[in-house]
């Protein structure tokens, strides 16, 4: 794993539904193979897709062997998280 002073901050939209999806998959795509510290602190609302592709990308970085993870979750963010039974990878 790279140190962590090497990684990027991605700020998360407050609203991730199905228009935030693919944007957010072009974004992390470009980002692929770079450490990544997720801002979660103004998620407001979370839906499905987007959590599908923040667990997409959780595992293709797992694959590279790159660091990922969420920092700074609203409350919003890790009551959905736990909603979808996904709590595991804000920790």
């Amino acid at each position: 794993m790279v140190a962590p002073s090497n990684f990027k901050v991605v700020q998360l939209a407050e609203v991730m539904d199905l228009k935030e999806a693919a944007p957010l998959a072009a974004r992390l795509c470009a980002l692929r193979g770079r450490p990544l510290k997720l801002d979660a602190s103004g998620v407001q609302r979370l839906g499905g897709l987007c959590l599908q592709v923040l667990l997409s990308a959780r595992a293709t970085w797992a694959t590279d062997n790159v660091a990922i993870g969420i920092v700074n979750p609203s409350a919003a963010f890790e009551e959905a998280m736990a909603l979808f039974g996904a709590s595991s990878f804000t920790t």
